[in-house]
Order: C-alpha cells, then sequence, then structure tokens
C-alpha cells in the first residue's frame, strides 16, 4: 500500500450539525490516488497519536478530498478549532476501500450516524441506481442527505425517535428494500452492520461493510484496531486500518 504524508490547505468548512465538522482539503495527489472507502490519518499538534477521518468525497479533477468528522475526545475537538486556511497534516490514502464493481446494479447504501459520510463517494458513480437509507438519532442529527439526493441517489432517513422520516433502525428500514438489491453498502455501529449482514445473508445478497475501529497507527503496525475475520475457514484477527476498512460481510465474525 502506497502512502504520503502532505500539508493540506481548508479551504471549506461548516459545521452541519452539532460537533459535526465538514471540511474540503487542498490535496491534489492524495485526490488522485483514494478511493471510495478509504480513511486519512490527521496529525494533531500536540499529540502523539494521528486521528483517523474517513474521506467522504473525492474530486480527482479539482484535487480536493471532503472530510466530515465528529468531536469524540480532546484530539478531534481540537481538529475542529481549526479555521478555513489553516493547513492540516494528513497520511493518506490509508486502508482498503469499496470495490464498486457494476454500477448500473442496483445498490443499497446504509449508513449510521457519523458511519454515513463514507459512503457519499462510494454512492455517487451508481448514481439513480442507488438507494440510500441514513439513519441519526433524531431530525437535528441528520448530515449528507442533501448531498446524496444531488448526486442523484433515492434517499430515505430513519431517526430514533421518529422526529423525520422512518422511525426504527435503519436495518429495518433497509428491510423494505433488500428484494430489489444486487447489492449492499454499509458503514456504522457494529449491532447496526450486525443486524445487516444477517439480512444481506437471508436475502443472498453480496454486502461490504465499512467497520469502525478506535485506530492508533494507522498502518497496520500495532494491534490497536483488529478485529476477528473468516479467512480460508478458519477465524483470524485483521488489522481494519490495514486489511480493511472495508470488508465483505461474509468474512466478518460477529462477537457478542
Amino acid at each position: 500500500m502506497k502512502y504520503d504524508t502532505m500539508q493540506c490547505e481548508i479551504i471549506y468548512r461548516k459545521q452541519p450539525a452539532p460537533g459535526i465538522h465538514d471540511w474540503i482539503v487542498d490535496a491534489e495527489d492524495f485526490a488522485r490516488a483514494a478511493k471510495p472507502g478509504q480513511f486519512v490519518h490527521v496529525l494533531v499538534p500536540g499529540k502523539t497519536l494521528r486521528r483517523p477521518i474517513s474521506i467522504c468525497d473525492i474530486d480527482a479533477e479539482n484535487g480536493t478530498l471532503r472530510l466530515v468528522f465528529q468531536e469524540r475526545g480532546e484530539g478531534t475537538a481540537m481538529l475542529g478549532q481549526k479555521r478555513l486556511g489553516d493547513f492540516v497534516d494528513l497520511l493518506a490514502p490509508l486502508g482498503n476501500g469499496f470495490e464498486l464493481g457494476d454500477t448500473s446494479r442496483r445498490a443499497l447504501f446504509v449508513g449510521g450516524g457519523i458511519g454515513v459520510p463514507p459512503l457519499l463517494a462510494a454512492a455517487r458513480p451508481f448514481g439513480q441506481n442507488a438507494t440510500v437509507i441514513l439513519g441519526f438519532r433524531n431530525q437535528e442529527s441528520v448530515i449528507l442527505a442533501r448531498d446524496f439526493a444531488l448526486a442523484g441517489c433515492r434517499v430515505f432517513i430513519a431517526t430514533d425517535d421518529g422526529s423525520m422520516g422512518f422511525h426504527g433502525t435503519v436495518a429495518d428500514c433497509a428491510r423494505q428494500y433488500a428484494a430489489k438489491t444486487d447489492v449492499l453498502f454499509a458503514c456504522g455501529p457494529k449491532p447496526m452492520l450486525k443486524a445487516l449482514g444477517a439480512l444481506a445473508e437471508e436475502q443472498n445478497i453480496p454486502a461490504q461493510f465499512s467497520l469502525e475501529e478506535r485506530m492508533a497507527c494507522g498502518v497496520g503496525a500495532c494491534l490497536g484496531c483488529a478485529c476477528k475475520i473468516l479467512r480460508d475457514g478458519k477465524e483470524i484477527y485483521a488489522h481494519v486500518c490495514k486489511d480493511g476498512p472495508v470488508f465483505d460481510s461474509r468474512s466478518i465474525v460477529w462477537e457478542e
């Protein structure tokens, strides 16, 4: 895997929801090399460990990456204080992303919370062939729905409290569209992915899931993001950062 570091200027920033930050960074070399589902590792001044942020969108023509992240601790809160025109040190592109295959297939994209951003770049090539289900706690937490719609996708919202769209889980909402789905892509919390994995197996739908794990090195040198998968009929530990974050759903071992 080829990756590098680069100082990248923040050329766009906004806060679409409380604690959520939306950046576009000038990163020409990375934009040409990046694939949907990969991530960047961001250096936080004064901190030993970088912070992983999924690549939300890729504009290879204009040489930019879009990064949407949530404040989850001191490091990401410090990143959230960055201003327009500031530079950030990125290690990228990292990980193995989605294998999109034939984009004329009927694709179902399911995202939960901060698992929504990694799906935008993957859904864009499918356009009107993509059905997108986005799950959030409530209406105030909804992000990126308009971006998926502008990409030509059919978009449905599910909220835990019923304040917008479907009242319930994204997995329950996804069941309504499974019969007309050729391939499934998802990212979000493990319970959500586990439920979608069962649905994909039941409906015999090939599925790729992007796992969310805490990362340290980001390049497979430590064991901080180990997850259990099946390979050649045996359970082994893989690195989410290096072997993933995207895995075939059938290979993931769902531990209780």
